[in-house]
């Protein structure tokens, strides 16, 4: 089978692998869609995304859905020929953190497409690929692939959601208008946010962030004190989200939060410490959490994709087939013409 393998950096091959073989509680898919989230495109540019450096040649992909062709010996729970969303999560069911329901935190968690293990987990963007049954979620027939394949990063957006607390009536800006930023944007608008603005240093990408709604965009490279504006009488918003791993992102967030308010780190930043502000997050009762993954907002996800509760369109900008395959890396690293490019067999 033919599948999309990064080597080292810059170093983007489609090659021959072979076909793993297939466990009993496991189904093979057809790769229908997948698309190329911002770890592809770290591990295309540097070799490493955060502090996962790659060691071995790695097949990408962990945004994807396919079709089922065939099924493990004690898999009931699908059939063959069945649409589904791939959670590309697999985490081991078994400790403290998953049976504690939160099984993006498992200590033995194995993501498809990650150099955060040795050997590395191999991702999905081959022409077939294996997965437990319980990682495949059901989807009408009549749900184009593209937007199913949508089900991971929102699911990431809505997890984010999540840790920022009850936003219901709230003020929200996030930094950041790439795909996580949008998608961002419009999870919290769903959860009922009453205001939300998004920062970004590129027009192209705030310009689709308001046709998807937003209410205020910033950018803050060329207009660096429509932001500072919210810094008056102890800041503006509630919760502020940060998507890009930029230090000097998150740095800005901190002065515009509300006493008593929330900043959620998600972007994955350079290797190294990030200075934060304790002074200030002790006197003004700032939380600043973590977002990691996801847990089971992957099914919720689905829900929202299947029963047409949010627009994706704003988000997703191409879709090329994998002969493509730099052309398609270096399209979706130019934030100037596209936020989300899928990619097809």
């Amino acid at each position: 089978m033919k599948a999309a393998v990064i080597h080292a950096a810059r170093d983007l091959r489609l090659d021959e692998r072979p076909e793993p073989e297939m466990a009993a509680n496991e189904v093979l898919v057809s790769f229908r869609a997948g698309g190329i989230c911002g770890s592809d495109l770290s591990y295309y540019g540097k070799g490493r995304v955060g502090d996962f450096a790659l060691k071995e040649p790695m097949v990408l992909g962990h945004e994807i859905s396919g079709e089922v062709i065939a099924l493990g010996s004690a898999v009931s729970t699908l059939a063959l020929g069945d649409h589904v969303a791939v959670n590309p999560s697999r985490p081991c069911l078994e400790c403290d953190y998953c049976r504690a329901g939160r099984s993006n935190l498992c200590r033995n968690m194995r993501f498809f497409g990650s150099a955060a293990i040795f050997p590395h987990v191999q991702g999905a963007f081959s022409e077939t690929f294996l997965c437990r049954a319980d990682q495949c979620v059901s989807v009408p027939r009549d749900i184009p692939f593209r937007r199913v394949a949508m089900a991971e990063p929102l699911s990431v957006a809505i997890h984010g959601v999540r840790r920022a607390g009850e936003l219901a009536g709230k003020r929200v800006l996030i930094a950041g208008a790439g795909p996580i930023g949008m998608l961002l944007a419009i999870a919290a608008r769903r959860v009922g946010a009453s205001y939300i603005a998004i920062t970004d240093i590129v027009d192209a990408p705030l310009a689709l962030a308001r046709e998807a709604g937003v209410d205020e965009t910033i950018n803050v490279a060329t207009s660096p004190e429509q932001l500072a504006r919210y810094e008056k009488d102890k800041g503006f918003f509630d919760a502020a989200l940060e998507a890009t791993g930029v230090p000097l992102a998150l740095a800005s967030l901190f002065k515009v939060v509300r006493p008593g308010g929330r900043v959620v780190q998600l972007g994955m930043m350079p290797p190294g410490d990030v200075p934060v502000p304790a002074n200030m997050l002790m006197a003004r009762e700032i939380d600043f959490v973590g977002a990691f993954r996801f847990g089971g907002e992957f099914a919720t996800a689905v829900d929202w994709l299947v029963r047409g509760l949010i627009d994706v369109e704003p988000v997703m900008s191409a879709d090329l087939p994998m002969s493509r395959l730099d052309e398609a890396f270096q399209l979706a690293a130019d934030r100037s013409r596209a936020i989300k490019v899928h990619l097809h067999f």
